[in-house]
């Protein structure tokens, strides 16, 4: 990454992607809510609907960042097809950050490719200095395993609770090297998360106990799977501050074979000026999607999961 004061810089020929984001800092929590560890590679695809960032660790766990075009103030998208190109989140998040100074946080432009395959990145708006940088890119050495996400049945198999309430229950259950049994019944309707290690630790929601914390809840049969802590843990750890407060739910699903998903939303929020125009859309949201595989996948004829 180089980062220079100055005006302009690094203007490629007929760029696949030039757009200009307004909230910097959501754009680093919707990235951050995917960073589960300090050195992290991502595979970044553009296309006329948006980016999407892809993280992976072990081929059993995968998390998406969907940022679609209408979070943008401008999108200009060139290209054929959906060009994709890898780097590092870390760096990336670092760079984004320096876009956001307390006081002000200028709209940037994004800009890729560089001369030399570069994503580009720069202040528009700033009334003293262009802050300039760009980010080495590397053709992606593989392709992003398909997590093959199938719903159970006509019904899916999901629940959907606080995201703050989701953390702390899953920071609870940290046991060394422990695998996370999380189970589902849909009488009593409830949701159970068990660990094992020196003792055993189970968290329960009751759908009807407790309509607050445990939000949407469905489930015709009762369903269980094993997951490996860190996993769970990378899929909750770094949610966003601004989802915490603004007490916001993450949906969990159980597919097919045990895979399981959770889903949060992030807001990626229009400057004032744009607030008090009255444009602050609803659609204005990050999509965050985790993805990670059961220890053993379940048995369709023990396990009670199947087509409703």
């Amino acid at each position: 990454m180089n980062s220079t004061t100055g005006r302009g810089g690094g203007d490629g020929d007929s760029p696949d992607l030039v757009c200009q984001l307004d909230c910097v800092q959501g754009m680093v929590d919707a990235l951050s809510s995917v960073r589960w560890k300090r050195n992290q590679d991502a595979v970044v695809e553009i296309s006329e609907h948006g980016l999407v960032l892809v993280v992976e660790e072990s081929g059993c766990l995968q998390a998406k960042v969907y940022l679609k075009r209408e979070l943008f103030l401008a999108y200009e998208f060139a290209a054929e097809g959906r060009p994709r190109f890898g780097l590092s989140l870390g760096l990336f998040v670092d760079c984004l950050n320096i876009f956001s100074t307390p006081g002000h946080a200028p709209a940037i432009e994004i800009r890729y490719p560089g001369p030399d395959m570069q994503l580009l990145l720069k202040s528009v708006d700033s009334p003293d200095a262009c802050i300039y940088a760009e980010i080495r890119t590397r053709i992606p050495d593989t392709v992003s395993w398909d997590c093959n996400f199938e719903p159970t049945g006509n019904v899916p198999v999901s629940f959907t609770v606080k995201s703050a309430i989701l953390k702390e229950a899953i920071d609870d259950l940290e046991w060394p090297g422990s695998d996370i049994q999380i189970s589902l019944q849909p009488d009593p309707p409830s949701v159970t998360f068990r660990g094992e290690g020196h003792g055993d630790l189970q968290i329960e929601f009751l759908h009807y106990a407790n309509t607050d914390l445990l939000i949407a809840f469905q489930c015709t049969r009762s369903v269980s799977n094993r997951y490996k802590y860190k996993f769970l843990r990378a899929m909750t750890s770094n949610i966003p501050s601004s989802v915490l407060k603004d007490n916001r739910g993450s949906k969990v699903t159980v597919g097919r074979g045990g895979m399981l998903k959770i889903q949060h939303l992030v807001s990626v929020r229009r400057s004032s000026a744009q607030h008090s125009r009255g444009n602050q859309q609803p659609g204005h949201i990050a999509y965050i999607e985790f993805f990670v595989k059961p220890e053993e996948e379940a048995d369709e004829e023990e396990s009670p999961i199947g087509d409703n």
